[in-house]
């Protein structure tokens, strides 16, 4: 973005030198699964000072054999949370094209429509498990937290 007054606050890249959680998978895990995903931009206070986090990915179509550990592992936070994932059809924007577990606490959700996810501060919840994409989805996360993951604390 050029240097204008308000061009620092329009992202679009990734952050650099991003740390990851410890929750999330490891590279060993993702292998190939690496190509069936792309992360678009990230936001955080260390990006713009004062925002709140966001994460945007894309996951694309594969099938197959998918490893359950490529995605993030049973978490919480001390911030709320929202989850975001939207099927590609313009036929049937509800369908998600896919299908993935998703964890809230003890209880297995299977999602394959479109939808919104909140995630009350202290709730754990993951593992996120994609068992087939047919269709591009577009997934986004965010939270009022200024960090996803703050590496500075335990």
């Amino acid at each position: 973005m050029a240097e204008t007054k308000y061009g620092k606050y329009i992202v679009s890249k990734m952050k650099p030198n991003l740390v990851n959680a410890p929750w999330a998978p490891n590279a060993e895990d993702v292998g190939d699964s690496a190509d069936r995903m792309t992360r678009m931009a990230w936001l955080d206070n260390e990006v713009i000072k004062g925002a709140f986090y966001v994460e945007c990915v894309w996951f694309w179509p594969w099938h197959g054999r998918h490893n359950p550990n490529a995605g993030p592992r049973a978490h919480k936070h001390d911030y709320d949370e929202v989850l975001a994932f939207f099927g590609t059809n313009p036929n049937d924007p509800w369908d998600l094209g896919a299908e993935a577990e998703f964890w809230l606490e003890d209880e297995k959700h299977i999602l394959t429509k479109s939808c919104l996810i909140f995630v009350p501060k202290g709730m754990q919840h993951a593992p996120l498990i994609f068992t087939r994409v047919d269709t591009p989805v577009f997934h986004f996360t965010t939270g009022p937290g200024g960090m996803y993951f703050d590496p500075s604390r335990p």
